[in-house]
């Protein structure tokens, strides 16, 4: 199966479930378990909540989101045009944060790489942030 969504959307915190919600529903033809959907719903979650938070620091700013079904395999893209990351090495690192001064944990990014089958950031300082994640469905039939 192919198929292909793109959405573009505010910066705003109200944004993260939808976001979330819709990844999972585009997902919904690979007949994943609730596993790998909450799977899927959390890691989306994180990128969209780096963008409202880190990206544009709570301001006003666009989320792109694109989604493709392609096989066994949903990939996500979820890209910002905010602050960028200075190192993204270090960024990925767990426990990492730049607002050491609000109660953040420092893991979205360990959260993505653990949930998903696949993960990768790129990011410029200045110009955004793009987050690849990838997830491969295990088809089974107690999930038909």
């Amino acid at each position: 199966m192919k198929n292909y969504m793109k959405m573009e959307l505010y910066s705003c915190s109200q944004n993260e479930s939808f976001c979330r919600n819709a990844v999972a529903a585009f997902a919904l033809p690979l007949n994943p378990s609730l596993n790998e959907l909450s799977d899927i719903k959390t890691a989306v979650s994180e990128a969209v909540t780096n963008c409202i938070v880190h990206a544009y620091k709570g301001g006003e700013g666009r989320i792109f989101l694109e989604c493709e079904l392609d096989g066994d395999t949903l990939s996500v893209v979820v890209r910002d045009e905010g602050a960028g990351i200075e190192d993204v090495e270090k960024a990925i690192k767990p426990f990492f944060t730049t607002l050491t001064s609000e109660e953040r944990s420092g893991m979205g990014f360990t959260i993505m790489q653990m949930f998903m089958s696949d993960f990768s950031v790129e990011s410029e300082r200045g110009k955004g942030t793009v987050v690849t994640l990838k997830k491969r469905i295990s088809y089974k039939e107690e999930n038909a």
